[in-house]
C-alpha cells in the first residue's frame, strides 16, 4: 500500500503514523484521512499479521494504530500489539476498537497498548488520541479507565515489599518505574537516568518479573496501588500523570463530566519504612 507523506521542510519532526485497519480498503481510507493532518506522516499497510510486522521493523513508526480485529483472525490485532510492544518498544500501539467491553479494552491493555480507540469517535479525536500516546500519555475514556481499574482492584495484591519489610524494586529500578509513569520512552528514560537503551530495557524485564505485570500500564497502575498501599485518600478521578482520559462521544451525549488527571507517585522505600516501622 502506497506511503502518504506530506513534505513540510523546516517544521519539526512529523509523527510517524502506521495504520492497519480490518480491511485493505479501510485500511487506506484511515491513511487517507490521517494524512490530512500535516502533523502526521502516514502508512497504510495491509491487515496482516506478517505484513504489519514488516513494515513497523521498516518504517519504525511512533505510533502502530490497528484494529483489534484483522482479515486472518478476530482477535490477531491483540497478538501483534505483544509482539510489537516486545520487539519495537519505542513504537507505541492504538487499538481499534467496534466496542468497548471491559474484557477487551483490559485485555488492550495488559497485551501493552498505549491506548484505546472506539470507532464511533471523530477523526479529530482520533488525531488528539495519536498526538497524546506519540507523547507518552495512556488514552482511555472515564468508562475504560474505570475496567482497567476494577480488573486491577480484583487482581492478586502485588507484592512492593519482601519478608523482612524491603522494597522489591531496588532505587534504580524505582527510578525507572517513576520514569514509566510520567509516559517516557526507553529512550527518554536512557537518557533521563544516563543509562543505554539496552540496560533501561533489562531494568523493565526485571520491573515486571518482580511485580507480576506484562505491560508499561500495569507498571503505572502499580504507581496507584503503591499510593493506595501507603494510605493516601486517591480517588479514581485524580490518578496519575501518565494518563489522557478523554470525553467519549457518548459521554458527551449523556452529559458527563471527564475525569481530572493527576499525578499520584510516591518511593516503595516509603512503604517499606513503614512496615519496618
Amino acid at each position: 500500500m502506497a506511503q502518504h507523506v506530506i513534505p513540510a521542510p523546516g517544521t519539526p519532526e512529523k509523527i510517524r503514523v502506521l495504520a492497519a485497519d480490518s480491511t485493505r480498503m479501510s485500511s487506506q481510507l484511515l491513511a487517507e484521512a490521517l494524512v490530512q493532518d500535516r502533523q502526521f506522516e502516514v502508512t497504510g499497510t495491509e491487515p496482516k499479521g506478517s505484513s504489519i510486522l514488516q513494515a513497523v521493523a521498516q518504517k519504525k513508526p511512533h505510533v502502530l494504530l490497528v484494529s483489534s480485529a484483522l482479515e486472518e483472525s478476530a482477535t490477531l490485532g491483540f497478538d501483534l500489539t505483544r509482539q510489537v510492544c516486545a520487539s519495537y518498544p519505542e513504537t507505541r500501539v492504538i487499538l481499534l476498537m467496534d466496542t468497548s467491553n471491559r474484557s477487551a479494552v483490559v485485555e488492550a491493555f495488559r497485551c501493552g497498548a498505549q491506548g484505546v480507540f472506539s470507532r464511533t469517535e471523530s477523526s479529530k479525536t482520533l488525531a488528539r488520541c495519536i498526538n497524546n500516546v506519540h507523547q507518552g500519555q495512556v488514552w482511555a475514556s472515564a468508562a475504560e479507565l474505570r475496567y482497567l481499574l476494577e480488573a486491577f482492584r480484583e487482581s492478586e495484591p502485588m507484592q512492593v515489599v519482601d519478608s523482612r519489610g524491603e522494597a522489591i524494586l531496588s532505587k534504580r529500578e524505582q527510578d525507572v518505574v517513576h520514569c514509566v509513569a510520567e509516559g517516557l520512552s526507553n529512550r527518554e528514560i536512557a537518557s533521563h537516568l544516563k543509562l543505554t537503551e539496552h540496560t533501561v530495557k533489562n531494568y523493565l524485564f526485571r520491573i515486571f518479573d518482580k511485580l507480576g505485570v506484562s505491560s508499561r500500564v500495569e507498571v503505572v497502575l502499580y504507581v496507584f496501588r503503591l499510593r493506595k498501599e501507603l494510605g493516601a485518600n486517591v480517588p479514581d478521578n485524580q490518578y496519575t500523570q501518565g494518563f489522557t482520559i478523554h470525553e467519549s462521544a457518548q459521554a458527551k451525549t449523556a452529559g458527563s463530566t471527564p475525569i481530572t488527571v493527576k499525578r499520584a507517585v510516591e518511593p516503595a522505600k516509603e512503604l517499606a519504612r513503614r512496615n519496618r516501622g
